[in-house]
């Protein structure tokens, strides 16, 4: 791991942009105190899909039981509202 404060790293970006492409990590600091990380792209992409959450698959696997609409007999109706109608009126 690299460590350089963000004023180095701001005079030697591109070099620092091709170590992180080669694989090393590159931590900014500032005050000798880190605030950010340079790492590649397929480091990041793997970050990514770990801390992530399937959010909606493990919502589809909570409520299988209620969403199974094998059962459901009802077919939509194909006409629309009655022009002649008024809803506020009955």
């Amino acid at each position: 791991m690299c460590r350089t404060s963000i004023y180095d790293a701001r005079n030697n970006f591109s070099a620092l942009v091709k170590q992180a492409e080669e694989g090393e990590v590159i931590e900014l600091t500032r005050y000798d105190k880190p605030v950010a990380v340079i790492i590649n792209y397929d480091d990041w992409e793997e970050i990514k899909q770990k801390s992530i959450p399937d959010w909606l698959g493990k919502w589809r696997e909570k409520y299988a039981s209620v969403l199974d609409d094998d059962d459901w007999v009802g077919y939509p109706s194909r006409e629309g509202p009655d022009p002649v109608k008024n809803p506020f009126l009955d």
